[in-house]
């Protein structure tokens, strides 16, 4: 088993989906981990529970992280509350369920897809370096996806805000290298989580996954945690700027 013990992990998102599997499986590595969630407190309370019986400290903040006050607070809670911040895992994102066609796009839905996705990668990051430096070391994991490296038609403003990021971990993994912080990022496929369920639960939508993907079927959430837990680990301690591909064969870009 991986060991995280003695670190101290920033989540955001992680009250559901692969989120809410890394909470866990970094509390079982043996981090503290503080985790964001924006509506959803009845999840969020129980994966604290949950995350809790491995015996680390683990809880659970809301935020609206496409907000920079609330980032700010965030990271300002982490470092109070666990002393310092070792690994932060930009995780928190949104996607649209329904086809939308660039003609059709307002300015509304593009903006709010950017200000979710993206900017609060910018933001989480903006105030997690200063402590990161102060320390000499740090890992940052934003969860970018399989759209950002090939484009999604009739998703395109998705496809563009994870490829944003996917553009920021690679700048950054120059830029703060010179600090012992390395930026990788996990940029998964088709997972079944509450976000994309009510479309791969679907008879079309089981066939299209099994089509697109070798192995056949859509990933769990645990399934991109791990690779996570491995990009915080000192397993990777010589890896920066990568992107790790975990969508069952169905992009090979890597």
């Amino acid at each position: 088993m991986i060991s995280l013990a003695g670190k101290a992990a920033l989540i955001t998102g992680g009250s559901r989906g692969i989120g809410a599997a890394s909470v866990k499986l970094f509390a079982q590595a043996g981090a503290d981990v503080i985790f964001s969630y924006h509506k959803a407190k009845d999840a969020a309370l129980q994966v604290e529970q949950e995350a809790k019986k491995h015996g680390t400290r683990v809880e659970a903040f809301k935020a609206d992280v496409g907000h920079h006050l609330d980032n700010q607070k965030l990271v300002d809670q982490c470092i109070a509350r666990l002393g310092r911040l070792d690994i932060v895992v930009a995780n928190a994102g949104v996607w649209n369920i329904e086809d939308l066609p660039i003609e059709k796009m307002n300015e509304k839905q593009w903006d709010e897809m950017m200000r979710v996705n993206l900017k609060s990668v910018y933001s989480i990051i903006h105030f997690s370096v200063p402590q990161m430096i102060k320390q000499k070391s740090g890992k940052i994991i934003p969860i970018t996806s399989t759209a950002g490296q090939r484009g999604e038609s009739l998703h395109t403003h998705y496809g563009a805000s994870k490829g944003g990021v996917i553009s920021l971990v690679k700048g950054l993994a120059v830029e703060l290298a010179r600090h012992n912080i390395l930026v990788n990022s996990v940029a998964p496929g088709w997972v079944a989580t509450d976000m994309s369920n009510p479309v791969i639960q679907t008879k079309a939508g089981v066939k299209a996954v099994a089509a697109a993907i070798p192995l056949g079927r859509p990933a769990t959430p645990e399934e991109i945690a791990g690779p996570i837990l491995f990009l915080a680990s000192d397993l990777a301690n010589f890896l920066t700027g990568e992107i790790i591909n975990v969508n069952g064969g169905s992009v090979l870009c890597g």
